[in-house]
C-alpha cells in the first residue's frame, strides 16, 4: 500500500497534468451536443437527404372498376421512386394488369401529368395484395404540390374495364369538383380470353 506521502505525490502530479476546469466543462458540453444532435458532428450523416422519405399519393377511386386502391405511395430509392399500391379485387375473376395515371396538382389546382403506364400483376378473385411496381418514376417533390393517382384500365383474361374520359374526371377532381364520376366500359378481352369467351359485354 502507498504511504500517505506517496499518495500525496500522486494527487499532486494528477492535478498538475489535468486540464483546466473550464476545458473539462467545454469537453462535457461538446459530448452533450454529440449525444443530442449527432448530425452536427457525424460527417457520414451529411449524406442523408431530407427528401429520403416516401411520398404519399391521393387516390381517385373509380367505383365501377373491379380493382380498388386502398393506399398509394412513391417509395424512394437511390435514383428514383417506385409506386407501391395496396390493391383489392372485388370480382370473381383473376386480374392480370392495370393502366394507371399519376398527375401533379400544384398550388393553383392545375393538373400536370406525371406518368401514364400499363403494368402486369396477378391478383386472384376477391383477394388483396400490396404491390410495388418496379418501373422507376423520376420525380422531385415541391412544396405546395400534391400527387393523385387514377386507375384508367383493369385487365383480366376474360374482360377489360376501360374508364371513359378519365382525363376530364381527373381535372375536375384537381379543382375540387368530386361530383364528376367517370363511366366504365367493360369489353371482352380478345387477346387473353380463353376460347369461346370472346363476347362483348357493356356495362
Amino acid at each position: 500500500m502507498l504511504s500517505k506521502f506517496g499518495l500525496l505525490i500522486l494527487v499532486s502530479v494528477a492535478l498538475s497534468t489535468a486540464p483546466p476546469l473550464d476545458r473539462i466543462h467545454r469537453i462535457f458540453h461538446d459530448l452533450q451536443i454529440d449525444l443530442v444532435h449527432p448530425a452536427k458532428s457525424c460527417k457520414s450523416c451529411l449524406n442523408i437527404s431530407p427528401q429520403s422519405r416516401d411520398v404519399s399519393v391521393e387516390v381517385f377511386q373509380v367505383l365501377d372498376l373491379p380493382l380498388s386502391v386502398h393506399e398509394a405511395s412513391l417509395v424512394k430509392t437511390d435514383r428514383a421512386y417506385l409506386l407501391q399500391l395496396a390493391l383489392g379485387n372485388s370480382s370473381n375473376l383473376k386480374l392480370i394488369g392495370l393502366r394507371y395515371a399519376i398527375a401533379v396538382i400544384d398550388s393553383r389546382n392545375q393538373l400536370q401529368p406525371l406518368v401514364n403506364r400499363t403494368e402486369g400483376f396477378s391478383l386472384p378473385a376477391y383477394a388483396t395484395r400490396t404491390l410495388t411496381l418496379k418501373t422507376p418514376i423520376r420525380f422531385k417533390p415541391k412544396d405546395g404540390e400534391r400527387l393523385v393517382l387514377m386507375v384508367e384500365q383493369v385487365i383480366s383474361r376474360e374482360s377489360i374495364w376501360e374508364v371513359v374520359k378519365a382525363k376530364d374526371a381527373l381535372e375536375a377532381y384537381a379543382k375540387g369538383d368530386y361530383s364528376v364520376m367517370p363511366v366504365v366500359l367493360r369489353v371482352a378481352n380478345a387477346v387473353d380470353a380463353p376460347p369461346g369467351q370472346q363476347r362483348i359485354i357493356f356495362r
